[in-house]
């Protein structure tokens, strides 16, 4: 279970440090082409292999964009995570895309707009039934 916990504090320094070099360490303009926000990070249990998920507001050409410039950047990031978080050796780094936010906000307009339709409905239902 310790090794559990260890993994897990791993990937929230990573998560962390990662952060902040989006913010301040990056200097490849595509990568602040859209808001870019770390979702999760995933790291193996021999702490050789890091998934970082990554949700990015913007038009799917930014995006693209953006991805290819973070993972244009995995070099320098594994180092700057070598250097900062001292592991013995720093891990391998992937970015992978998260869609989550996008299907849960299509999720909530297709409710909103059932829910419109409902409405609609029953007040077509009610002015019939005042009508008789």
């Amino acid at each position: 279970m310790a090794q559990g916990r260890r993994v897990e504090r791993v990937a929230a320094l990573i998560r962390r440090e990662i952060s902040q070099l989006l913010i301040n360490g990056i200097r490849d303009e595509r990568v602040h082409l859209g808001m870019v926000t770390i979702t999760s990070v995933e790291v193996s249990g021999d702490l050789q292999h890091c998934k970082v998920f990554v949700s990015i507001f913007g038009q799917d050409t930014e995006k693209n964009l953006v991805m290819s410039g973070l993972n244009a950047a995995t070099g320098f990031l594994r180092g700057e995570l070598g250097r900062k978080l001292q592991l013995r050796r720093a891990p391998e780094i992937i970015f992978c895309l998260d869609r989550g936010i996008e299907k849960g906000t299509s999720v909530l307009n297709l409710l909103e707009s059932l829910d419109k339709e409902r409405k609609s409905n029953n007040e077509k239902k009610h002015n019939a039934i005042e009508g008789q």
